[in-house]
Parts: C-alpha cells; structure tokens; sequence
C-alpha cells in the first residue's frame, strides 16, 4: 500500500494493488484491509482498475466497504471480468438518495475493507486490480 503526498498525486491518499496471487491469499469470502478511515475524516472516491486482465476465471466479483459483515458502501458486487474501464464509487453509500460526496464519516480509526467473491479464484493464472482512494483527513489540521 501506498500513502501519497500531495505533490505526488492530487487524485488519490491511497492507492493498492492486488495480485492473482494475493487475491487467491485472501480466497473465496476472504477480506483484506486495504486502508484506514481516520477519526473524524471520511472517503470521497473509490476507484478499481483491472490494469492486468484476469486470466484462469470469469466470476470475480468484490466489494469494497468498512461493515465486515457485507463491505459494499464504496464499491457493491463488482464484477470484475466484466469491466471495460476503471469503476467508480458504485457503493450504496454512493448511490443513496442525494449521492453525497464524502462517504464514510468515521468516529474512530475504521478499516476499509477488500471483500473477494469467486469460487474459482485458485484457478486464476494472471490479472491485477488498482484500487485508487480519497480519504479526507480533516484532525490533521486540528
């Protein structure tokens, strides 16, 4: 995992890629924490990338959120062998009624969460996802 600066990229504070391998280290309905929320900040933009075709399966599928139990207020049941560019904030954070900008508002230090569905995630023999995020840090100014 990355951790920009400013200088760096105006875009993104984080930025993670993610293997055929590593995903089949997490396996089917594993997790993996991608980042951190700090108190008092929040998200404003997630973004995947398939930047290396996935070759070996066709049901990838992830999510992308802060609730362990179903992690898809960022990014919900992305189908990843179907993308024909970078996907962004499709959550239901995101795509709740107003679509507000600035998601995940956090009282404490909370994990973003990479959730991988595919029960053929072993058979992979190639692919790569980049997965850009904005989070807002507003307590470093305090």
């Amino acid at each position: 995992m990355a951790k920009l600066t400013i200088a760096e990229n105006e875009v993104f504070t984080d930025v993670v890629t993610f293997t055929y391998e590593q995903l089949q280290a997490i396996g089917n309905g594993g997790q993996a924490t991608i980042a951190t929320i700090p108190a008092g900040g929040g998200l404003t933009k997630v973004v995947v990338d398939e930047s290396v075709a996935f070759v070996g399966t066709t049901s990838l599928v992830i999510d992308i959120g802060t609730t362990g139990a179903d992690p898809d207020e960022f990014i919900d049941a992305l189908d990843v062998d179907g993308m024909a560019a970078p996907v962004c904030n499709t959550g239901d954070a995101f795509t709740a009624a107003g679509t507000p900008e600035f998601v995940g508002a956090a009282a404490s230090d909370t994990p973003v969460l990479l959730e991988v569905t595919d029960a053929a995630i072993a058979s992979a023999t190639a692919g790569k996802l980049t997965i850009g995020l904005s989070i807002v840090d507003l307590r470093r100014f305090a």
